[in-house]
């Protein structure tokens, strides 16, 4: 997988997000603090891996299925819950906060407004061509203007509920016609970022995402899924992952990507890279200690990085959320040279 085209630097990322957020009062202090201040009490560390044959061992014991899901409706409320929850005393509250109102604004329109089943999706599976490899390809599939209604919908949503700031966004994303919203869609799946800046961009993956989660729910779930290739994207959309997931429960310590588009989840063994799918190179690093339920892991072989989190650790830890609220580990890493392989559509570069 290449390099976004533009690196997610932390710094720069919160100062182009200022039109989504209000500025934090103590906004220079947390950034130092982060880094800094004892009293926050952050020890960056790292955590070597268990040898490969413990992993193997370990995953082998359980059924493992490859494609996972998600039920949309318990999806949003438990992001927007993780998130509200995550704010507190954070020093990126606010845009923590926005980004709730964003997953309960899709949440209500999930609701009010249902996808209608898709015609072409339909006779796919009627005629039962295949569905094992990429059936969602974002570059494939052909858009209907039903998400532009989702992104409507949505911006109605929150219209009341953000800043003037945002609400300038808000306002020119009405007012733009058919062919300027498809011409972002299509900048922000190419991750051309000097087309589509960052502001816009959350809202235009919001109805995206959406519209995408909502077609996964009209693929039959026994579907299967081809291994072995392009294991580091979505193998419905082909979207990168946000996060790891390393599942507790029935499947205790199997590893899966959580897409950051149709919200599916996929199984990858844990000693492979999963951005290369090396494993020669791989380390863990935390923030406060080796019982973190966020972590990074990088690879040395290709430089990247990409979170994980750890439901036995908290059984409330959201991929998209508990990564959003852990911007100080993509500094660090950053310092160390590494770039992010994954993608959250509440974190978007500007070239």
């Amino acid at each position: 997988m290449q390099k976004l085209k533009s690196a997610v630097i932390f710094t720069a990322l919160l100062i182009n997000a200022k039109i989504l957020i209000n500025n934090h009062p103590d906004f220079s202090m947390s950034i130092s603090a982060l880094n800094h201040n004892d009293n926050y009490g952050y020890v960056f560390m790292s955590i070597k891996i268990l040898p490969e044959n413990e992993i193997q061992q370990l995953a082998s014991s359980y059924h493992q299925p490859p494609l996972l899901f998600s039920n949309p409706k318990n999806l949003y409320q438990r992001r927007a819950k993780r998130l509200r929850q995550l704010a507190e005393n954070h020093p990126l509250a606010d845009y923590l906060l926005f980004a709730a109102q964003v997953t309960e604004a899709q949440l209500a329109v999930l609701e009010q407004y249902p996808l209608a089943q898709d015609p072409t999706l339909a006779e796919i599976v009627k005629s039962k061509q295949s569905l094992e490899k990429n059936p969602l390809h974002t570059q494939n599939w052909q858009r209907t203007e039903a998400w532009r209604d989702i992104l409507s919908h949505l911006l109605a949503q929150l219209k009341d509920k953000v800043n003037e700031e945002t609400l300038t966004t808000i306002e020119w994303l009405e007012k733009a016609s058919a062919q300027e919203l498809e011409k972002l869609a299509d900048a922000i799946f190419a991750q051309d970022f000097a087309t589509i800046s960052s502001d816009k961009a959350v809202f235009i993956w919001a109805a995206l995402s959406l519209y995408w989660l909502q077609l996964v729910q009209q693929i039959p779930h026994n579907a299967k899924m081809e291994s072995g290739e392009n294991l580091h994207l979505c193998p419905i959309c082909s979207a990168p992952p946000t996060a790891s997931v390393i599942q507790f429960g029935s499947a205790q310590g199997l590893r899966y990507l959580h897409c950051s588009l149709c919200e599916s989840e996929w199984n990858m063994v844990r000693t492979k890279c999963t951005n290369c799918e090396q494993s020669g190179k791989l380390e863990y690093w935390s923030i406060d200690n080796e019982f973190a339920a966020v972590r990074t892991e990088s690879c040395g072989d290709c430089q990247s990085y990409l979170k994980v989190v750890y439901q036995e650790k908290d059984p409330h830890v959201e991929p998209i959320a508990d990564d959003l609220a852990s911007l100080f580990l993509d500094v660090e890493m950053e310092e160390k040279g590494f770039f992010r392989s994954g993608l959250n559509p509440f974190m978007f570069p500007n070239e």
